[in-house]
């Protein structure tokens, strides 16, 4: 019998095989609440119960605090599993998986902050810089409103983007830890994708943040974090912007094989004008094509994110060009997942427009997840394939 969050023994060892079985028993329990969570714009309750349970926020979290320090490559694979089942759901405990390993990046004091007062503690973010932090003693006065929280209503603290302006000077962006006790909701999520994920935007005015409850940008991108000298592991030396990536092609290509699924049983039973629908070749083509697509978005983005962390883990850097290159695969990896479910989508036949038909909310949570900014296609591809011209010899 699969292993199931509240059957796992809590001594059991956590091991990436381990965590991927209770994701993967969690499949269904998930697609069972994506009604609800799409009704209520909100994930429910007793998912993100489930998800601590089975120990996918704290898997990503310093030993230190009680968690697992697990790789980005378990993280993805975990993700992809649990979006599989539902998208908005998965994506917010990716969210909180990912803010965890973050916070592990933050001077330690602030990790003290934050999980030695709870060590259930968990993070939404808005990285976007519109926050403005005004030297103070001892720390900054930070103001500004932000959008895309995603899983706010359960978070704890929240982690912003912004610069630091002294007179003439801004310097920046950088990132900002604060309670979210400190902030004020804005309940602005109606969206066409990924409702369930609740990513309101959130204001802040004249909040004291602590001068250690700062990550400096530069830092955050060269995976060069002050919490990278206090807790072991590749995945704390993380880059970001460059392999933070992979987590989001990760739940898009989750979300396009909930599709591919939802797609073969509705499918199958299918009539269309008197006729069995899986019995036209056609179809039967583009069930084959579309899943070796998604496959093949899945083992590209899997095997750069699993070579990347093996790198990081032996206490080695990546190359600026290999960087680029691995944001340029989950950005491919993003497109291409996109493409097939498109395809699945528009064969689906008309009843599938309607709201509640077997496959439409899984395409518009596809549609919303490849559409993030870090996996864009374009300028990832243009990144990529300027610095692999850069790096061409010149001939003799």
């Amino acid at each position: 019998m699969a292993e199931t969050a509240s059957s796992r023994p809590t001594d059991m060892p956590v091991t990436a095989a381990s965590l991927y079985a209770r994701a993967d028993a969690l499949q269904p329990v998930l697609g069972a609440r994506a009604a609800e969570a799409e009704a209520a714009r909100r994930v429910p309750v007793e998912s993100i119960s489930d998800f601590r349970e089975a120990g996918f926020i704290s898997m990503t979290k310093p030993e230190r605090f009680g968690g697992n320090a697990m790789g980005w490559d378990v993280l993805c694979g975990v993700s992809q599993r649990l979006t599989r089942g539902d998208g908005a759901q998965g994506w917010v405990q990716a969210i909180m998986a990912d803010h965890a390993q973050m916070l592990g990046t933050f001077p330690l004091e602030a990790q003290e902050n934050v999980w030695g007062e709870n060590p259930e503690a968990v993070m939404s973010a808005s990285f976007d810089p519109k926050g403005i932090a005004t030297p103070v003693k001892g720390g900054y006065s930070f103001s500004g409103r932000f959008g895309f929280a995603s899983g706010i209503d359960h978070a704890d603290w929240l982690i912003c983007g912004g610069f630091i302006v002294d007179g003439d000077t801004r310097d920046g962006p950088h990132f900002f830890l604060l309670r979210r006790s400190e902030a004020t909701i804005i309940d602005d999520w109606h969206t066409i994708g990924l409702e369930g994920t609740g990513s309101k935007s959130f204001e802040v005015k004249d909040v004291f943040v602590p001068g250690y409850a700062l990550l400096r940008g530069e830092d955050a991108r060269a995976g060069n974090g002050p919490g990278a000298a206090v807790n072991p592991g590749g995945v704390y030396r993380l880059p970001r912007g460059f392999l933070t990536p992979a987590l989001f092609a990760s739940m898009t290509v989750g979300m396009a094989q909930g599709l591919l699924d939802k797609w073969l049983a509705y499918t199958a039973t299918r009539m269309s004008r008197g006729m069995k629908v899986a019995d036209n070749p056609t179809s039967q083509m583009i069930a084959g094509e579309c899943a070796a697509e998604i496959d093949a978005a899945e083992g590209l983005n899997r095997d750069t994110v699993t070579a990347a962390m093996k790198v990081l883990d032996a206490g080695d850097r990546l190359s600026d060009a290999e960087l680029l290159r691995a944001k340029r695969n989950s950005s491919w990896a993003c497109r291409t997942a996109l493409e097939a479910g498109t395809r699945l989508f528009n064969t689906a036949g008309g009843t599938a427009i309607f709201q509640g038909s077997p496959v439409e909310r899984e395409y518009r949570n596809l549609l919303a997840s490849a559409s993030h900014h870090i996996v864009n296609w374009e300028v990832s591809a243009l990144d990529s394939g300027a610095a692999m011209l850069r790096n061409i010899p010149a001939p003799d």
